[in-house]
């Protein structure tokens, strides 16, 4: 193993496409939301111990979420949970990392993964980062890891590449033309037709010189602010950083201004289960298209429908078709699932009766 592997993990997020069971104090990195066992943060974190010391991971978190980090995560250094003041997406999250890893090692080989994407072959997951990290260290270039779509998916952003191979003992590796953040579904359709798309799976690799490069180039702001940054920075420091701090991804930022980008073709299932439908999509089916996450499930003239219930609870179902079936600790959703672009809707609504009846006992809905 190389000890000048490093990685960043970022697990910020909100999880607000998975209510009822992610909430704004419990999103969807600590759950676990492919019925294995374990939280999203904790598959993550186990995939790349095999791949870096463990003691070369950093999370980079939300500050209500640290005590969770480490509570799902034991034995952590204190360098290894940063806690953001703020959200303020990717590009400072990962500025603030790539800051604290420099004072440690300023040659660092650095792979940047968010916390709760599947990963469903994990040798070739292993292969793949071992190619794309032995890439980075003998070239200055960004390595992007790439899906290849199966459906025209607005939630994704979408990278052109190069079919000519970026090294002759690399047929997998491949120039980027282009990097193009969550398109409508019409040039999604247009890009899938050509063949030459792929989905960016948010799995970057990259030496520190050349990040830290990268944002001097093209968020000069963000790098003058977050390069100043430590493990033993003060709240007040972090705080005022962050407050004074663009809100911006790295997708936007870099991967789509920067001309050093090359693509390496995943050779492992993924998919970033960002909602219910998209779980529906990842987790197999029975012989009526349903998939039941979890749960002890007795269902009836019930089809294409997914449900992730609390453990050890009963569900009967009868006559549903497309539905998402799933619940909290008091909350029970039933939604179409065509229909999930509601969901947000939802929990606003429920969260707001809720601090209602919380303020007014005798207020009824």
């Amino acid at each position: 193993m190389d000890k000048n592997t490093y990685c960043i993990i970022m697990a910020g997020g909100s999880g607000s496409r998975f209510w009822p069971m992610s909430k704004e104090n419990n999103p969807k990195q600590f759950l676990d939301i492919l019925g294995c066992g374990e939280s999203m943060l904790q598959t993550t974190f186990r995939r790349f111990e095999r791949i870096c010391p463990r003691e070369n991971i950093v999370i980079v978190t939300g500050e209500a979420y640290a005590d969770q980090v480490r509570a799902q995560i034991p034995n952590l250094h204190p360098y290894q949970v940063l806690s953001e003041p703020v959200r303020r997406n990717t590009a400072p999250c990962i500025a603030y990392a790539a800051a604290v890893l420099h004072a440690m090692n300023p040659e660092a080989n650095v792979i940047v993964s968010p916390s709760d994407h599947a990963v469903f072959d994990d040798g070739s997951f292993d292969r793949n980062l071992e190619q794309a990290l032995a890439i980075t260290r003998e070239h200055d270039w960004i390595v992007t890891i790439g899906v290849r779509p199966t459906n025209p998916n607005t939630k994704y952003g979408y990278i052109q590449f190069d079919e000519s191979a970026a090294l002759p003992t690399d047929n997998n590796l491949h120039r980027v033309v282009t990097f193009t953040e969550k398109p409508p579904a019409v040039v999604a359709r247009q890009f899938i037709a050509t063949g030459e798309f792929f989905w960016n799976s948010g799995i970057f690799v990259w030496r520190l010189p050349v990040l830290m490069q990268a944002y001097r180039t093209y968020l000069p702001d963000i790098a003058q602010s977050f390069f100043q940054l430590g493990s033993n920075t003060s709240e007040e420091e972090l705080s005022r950083t962050y407050s004074i701090s663009e809100v911006i991804s790295v997708d936007f930022g870099i991967m789509e201004k920067a001309d050093n980008i090359y693509m390496l073709e995943a050779s492992f299932g993924w998919s970033d289960v960002e909602s219910w439908d998209s779980l529906y999509a990842t987790y197999p089916h029975d012989g009526d298209g349903n998939a039941f996450v979890t749960g002890e499930v007795f269902a009836y003239d019930t089809r294409d429908t997914v449900v992730h219930m609390m453990p050890h609870r009963t569900v009967v179902l009868q006559g549903l078709e497309g539905y998402i079936v799933a619940e909290n600790e008091d909350t029970l959703l039933v939604c179409r699932r065509d229909q999930e672009e509601r969901i947000v809707k939802f929990a606003s609504d429920v969260e707001l009766e809720k601090n209602k009846s919380t303020a007014s006992p005798h207020n009824k809905p």
